[in-house]
């Protein structure tokens, strides 16, 4: 099985850097978070349309008073069944309401995972799970480690060990019309890449959760909080930008439980 997750991932899905404006990709969908690392240089192709759902679960950590899990579930398909477009860049977009304690946990580098795997990793430094169904049928375990890097940012390393994969995360505010209903989003980019774009691994779903308790010194943190009142309609969206230049911004409302 790790053969073949390699196979069709890990030419495709990590994190690069160099300058192409994702403003310019969407006048309906500008970027959320253009303060953060910008996607690899490189042409559009041409490729099916993505067909984007998201379906968001929010649930207590049983940890703190305002302590969450946030749990993503986003599934992509085509009008033809054919392999959806590769991603370029995601943004997970929280509630304005939801905060995040990285400085309360244990931090993992790219280098330390990469050189070891998850074992590797602090104890305490997991701060979330999740499945990438990957087209057409592999299946793959994935495992969030907080992280820090080297320039002071704080994210999350979304990692599927099987392929010995890591995509960088970094925390970052949004702007523009995005503040009315979100504060933070994750921002994730694709590795650069010798695969021809539309030949790249794409996932029909992806299953990924932010949310872990600690105790430290006998008091416990969690690592996302939500200061929403009970009840109140809490709203989330993954913005995805596509190897065809396709933008889309699938969005999920869900009410705060407790």
């Amino acid at each position: 099985m790790r053969s073949t997750i390699k196979l069709f991932v890990l030419a495709t899905l990590t994190t690069a850097g160099s300058l192409l404006p994702a403003e310019a990709a969407s006048p309906e969908f500008p970027h959320p978070t253009p303060g953060g690392p910008a996607p690899i240089s490189e042409p559009d192709v041409a490729g099916p349309e993505n067909l984007d759902d998201l379906d968001v679960t929010v649930r207590p950590d049983g940890g703190t008073r305002d302590g969450v899990e946030i749990f993503y579930d986003r599934t992509s398909r085509t009008a033809t069944g054919e392999k959806p477009a590769a991603m370029r860049q995601f943004v997970f977009l929280f509630d304005k309401s939801i905060r995040f304690n990285p400085e309360a946990f244990p931090a993992c580098d790219r280098a330390t995972f990469e050189a070891g795997g998850p074992s590797a990793c602090p104890p305490g430094s997991k701060v979330g799970s999740g499945q990438a169904d990957l087209y057409p049928s592999a299946v793959a375990e994935v495992a969030v480690f907080n992280t820090r890097y080297a320039n002071g940012l704080r994210g999350v390393l979304i990692t599927i060990p099987a392929a010995g994969l890591v995509l960088e995360n970094t925390f970052e505010p949004v702007s523009g019309k995005y503040r009315a209903d979100y504060r933070w989003g994750s921002d994730e980019l694709a590795n650069p890449s010798t695969v021809p774009p539309q030949d790249r691994a794409a996932t029909t779903r992806f299953q990924v959760s932010f949310g872990a308790t600690i105790t430290d010194g006998g008091r416990t943190h969690s690592f996302a909080e939500s200061s929403a009142k009970p009840g109140k309609s809490l709203k989330f969206g993954l913005w995805s930008h596509f190897v065809t230049g396709q933008v889309v911004l699938p969005t999920d409302r869900v009410g705060r439980p407790w």
